[in-house]
């Protein structure tokens, strides 16, 4: 396993007490960061092959922007502070995808904002944080 932490960031004030408290743990520990951003995007629809191409090229332009205005500054500010980080943007269910992430880069954990940007959204279906819990394959770390 890896010295490499998985943080789950969405911009919420959660998930930045998250990257804080990881950004604390890697400078003590030499530990890699590994910040990842999932857009929500849904595989199942039923479209036209036009409808497809379109929604192609919206899903790639919402991974541009969201480089170039989350996830970009704040790798570079990890990095000004000497931690050896980098970004990870993928389309799926947010819980899903950093268990996904975090298995294929053999990390040694994952930290997590107990609430992110949708709290209805959270008392409605289940957290984030609460479904990666249970299926994650390594220790989470959920942030208050």
């Amino acid at each position: 396993m890896s010295k490499t932490l998985v943080v789950g960031y969405d911009t919420s004030d959660c998930s930045k007490r998250a990257l804080d408290y990881a950004t604390e743990w890697c400078l003590a520990s030499g530990h890699k960061l590994v910040l990842t951003y999932v857009v929500q995007w849904s595989p199942f629809s039923f479209n036209t092959p036009q409808e497809n191409e379109e929604r192609h090229k919206r899903r790639e332009a919402e991974i541009e922007r969201a480089h170039r205005e989350v996830v970009d500054p704040v790798v570079a500010r990890l990095r000004e502070q000497g931690i050896d980080a980098r970004g990870v943007i993928r389309h799926g269910h947010p819980a899903e995808t950093i268990r996904e992430i975090s298995v294929e880069l053999g990390a040694s954990n994952v930290v997590i904002g107990r609430t992110g940007a949708s709290r209805l959204k959270a008392q409605l279906f289940g957290s984030v944080a609460s479904t990666l819990i249970q299926v994650s394959k390594i220790p989470v770390t959920v942030v208050p």
